[in-house]
């Protein structure tokens, strides 16, 4: 059990700070909790719109708004306009409509925008209106097949997997709104499938939802929370018989087997599945399994875990989560998956679907298991490998981005996609690469958001992620408290929370201290006292009054990471550092399905290494700059907030291929004092999140 020493007010695992005596209360749970048999989970979600994003971060969601997520509709019309399935009409009837209003009911109602609110409200209705009498909820099923249109996917109508998109929109538009009808809807649906689940299994239509089928339990444990419906339990272990088994894949041994495939894993035999097949996968294998359906898969033994009480599925995700980094990890958080999981070359792409997905997933294995391991990897995902991958107007987005990318155009050719997807994989555009992401990109930073903040079951509350914000919720035995978070985390050290209440109250508050710094220090009213904390968890248990102030000190240090062949990185808290390149954009237009979308190309040298003497003593050699910044929108080489200055070693020899910057054989890894003095050169490193163009793993050249 992990344990670390820091200053704060402590008494074993809940420590008093106040003078008053803790009157012995009864603790309330004022938020929705499990209900037996499923087991009791540590952090309870609030109702959407009870935190609000400030700063930098509310400027995010404002270009989300203003960007593709507000107006997906008028750019992408053929596939979410009015022809929609889910609006009631002929056009595209399966996940990508969902995907979108997944997203953009969260950020209407955490902006309180009611514009946005209107734009999603259609979808909502219409599904909810349109129910048929045996339950099935969706796009109306066509009686004869209809006329293939291309880019538009008019089905499998019936197919279970989009319907899972859409139980999270309506399940997050019950948590703003409260509509009961909303409850009505999903018994008649969850009734609905365990009739039809028998002889209709999962994957009876496609293999995505058999994959996926973790979101679908999510809904129906969650709507057995509330109505205590025992048919949702039943229906629960339906679902998890019918489900790809995820956790025997992630404790599979290793074995030699070799799939021939690129795309196996839509080769894979349906449920009943083949226990001899399934034993042969593992998380390992080149080619791999689809990169988006293991972000997916990664919640869904943990989901389980609330019924069978197995801890087991949490051992199995986290071995998961290292075989996926030790196979084809990268610096910034995710994985070479392209689509195809595709090893850890730093050339390799990452799917933005997957980084929504797995942040999605991590998001709720987290409330569900209060294991901070997973907090601190969604920390690393959302604050370096999420903004990059969207234009800072938020109306372009990469299909795949890369660890090293120093020119995006269509001559790259490191993706199992490049020939699908025309070469567009790497650009920015808004059908470049595969049109899903352009629709399921928007739930990411709303869905962050609403997982800043958490309720405890003994009317306690919980901030496990930092950045600017606010938050109301009931706390102790029914007092309203407010809190207002201000922080420049993650580019400084320091958090801040006042408290302003009701009356005065006692209850928990919860903060999580990173696994990356060291000797943390929280302050209660600027008084600084010793504690013990436990699994990365500090628990200041008080009587809590107006203008209380909490103050978190997260001592940021510059560490090394390696990676690929040997490849190093440099980190710093939360952060990990890349190569600051200028580039040049040019947009290009080759009338076909990808549309228009913009190539950039580096406009500054890239082809540096660093010297060992330099990584050994990172302290006397970078020198670490905090830009001025007034906490507004920082994810640009213009606004980085923070930059490392250090000597490079520029390697010559390093060049692009089919502009991917790809090892050479001929890359030195030995120079004499002289030559490498000659090759040194000023470099300066920023944000990995701030960079479009970059190198983040580095060769490392040693003095002879």
């Amino acid at each position: 059990m992990k344990k670390s020493t820091f200053l704060i007010c402590a008494l074993g695992l809940v420590f008093s700070c106040s003078p008053k005596k803790i009157e012995e209360t009864k603790p309330v749970a004022h938020y929705l909790t499990n209900r037996a048999p499923l087991v009791s989970t540590p952090y309870l979600e609030l109702p959407l719109g009870s935190i609000k994003p400030q700063g930098w971060l509310e400027d995010q969601l404002q270009r989300m708004a203003s960007g593709l997520t507000g107006h997906l509709d008028e750019v992408y019309p053929e596939v979410v306009g009015q022809r929609n399935g889910w609006l009631g009409g002929d056009g595209d009837g399966w996940e990508r409509g969902p995907y979108w209003i997944d997203g953009l009911v969260p950020l209407a109602y955490i902006l309180d925008d009611e514009e946005l609110k209107a734009k999603a409200k259609p979808w909502i209705e219409w599904t909810l209106n349109n129910q048929a009498v045996s339950g099935y909820l969706g796009p109306i099923p066509f009686e004869t097949d209809p006329e293939p249109e291309r880019g538009i996917q008019k089905g499998p109508r019936e197919d279970w997997w989009p319907k899972m998109v859409m139980l999270k929109v309506l399940q997050q538009y019950y948590q703003a709104t409260g509509d009961e009808r909303v409850i009505t809807a999903l018994t008649k649906y969850f009734h609905y499938q365990l009739k039809e689940l028998p002889s209709k299994p999962l994957d009876y239509l496609s293999f995505w939802a058999n994959r996926r089928a973790g979101d679908n339990l999510l809904v129906v444990y969650w709507l057995y929370n509330i109505t205590g419906d025992e048919k949702l339990l039943e229906l629960g272990e339906l679902i998890q018989q019918q489900t790809f088994p995820w956790q025997t894949v992630y404790t599979n041994p290793e074995n030699e087997h070799q799939f021939e495939n690129t795309h196996f894993y839509n080769e894979i035999k349906s449920y009943p599945f083949d226990s001899a097949e399934i034993s042969k996968i593992t998380l390992s294998k080149l080619p791999g399994l689809h990169t988006v359906n293991v972000a997916q898969g990664l919640k869904q033994p943990i989901v389980y875990f609330q019924k069978s009480g197995n801890t087991d599925a949490i051992a199995s995700v986290k071995k998961a989560l290292d075989d996926i980094k030790n196979y084809h990890g990268q610096p910034q958080g995710m994985y070479g998956g392209d689509e195809p999981l595709h090893g850890n070359s730093p050339v390799q792409g990452i799917e933005l679907c997957s980084i929504a997905e797995e942040m999605y997933s991590l998001e709720t294995i987290l409330k569900i298991s209060g294991d901070m391991e997973f907090a601190d990897l969604l920390e690393k995902i959302t604050f370096n490998a999420l903004p990059t991958q969207a234009s800072d107007d938020y109306n372009s987005r990469q299909y795949f981005q890369a660890a090293n990318q120093v020119e995006l155009t269509d001559q790259l050719e490191t993706s199992y996609e490049t020939q699908n997807h025309g070469g567009t994989d790497f650009v920015f555009g808004t059908l470049s690469g595969y049109p899903c992401c352009t629709t399921n990109m928007h739930q990411s930073w709303p869905k962050f958001v609403q997982n800043l903040f958490y309720a405890t079951p003994d009317g306690g509350v919980a901030a496990l992620l930092y950045a600017p914000s606010s938050v109301e919720l009931t706390v102790g035995q029914g007092a309203t408290l407010k809190i207002k978070e201000s922080t420049g985390f993650p580019f400084r050290e320091t958090v801040q929370f006042d408290l302003e209440l009701s009356e005065e109250s006692t209850f928990p508050f919860h903060l999580r201290i990173p696994a990356w710094a060291k000797e943390a220090e929280i302050k209660v009213n600027g008084e600084t006292t010793q504690a013990t904390i436990q699994n990365q968890v500090a628990i200041i248990n008080r009587t809590w009054k107006s203008g209380d102030q909490i103050t978190l000190i997260l001592p940021m240090e510059l560490k090394t990471s390696t990676w690929y062949k040997n490849l190093v990185s440099i980190e710093r808290g939360p952060l990990v550092y890349s190569l600051k390149i200028e580039g040049e954009e040019k947009v290009k237009d080759r009338n076909d399905r990808f549309k228009p979308f913009t190539e950039v190309y580096p406009t500054s040298e890239w082809n540096f290494a660093l010297a060992s003497n330099t990584l050994s003593d990172l302290a006397n050699s970078i020198e670490l700059v905090e830009n001025e910044w007034d906490g507004s929108y920082p994810w640009n080489l213009e606004n980085a907030p923070i930059e490392l200055r250090l000597q490079g070693v520029q390697v010559p020899e390093w060049k692009l291929v089919k502009s991917a910057p790809q090892l050479p054989e001929n890359l030195p890894s030995k120079l004499s004092a002289t030559e490498l003095t000659k090759r040194q050169k000023p470099i300066t490193l920023i944000p990995y999140g701030c960079t479009t163009l970059r190198i983040t793993e580095f060769p490392v050249v040693v003095l002879e």
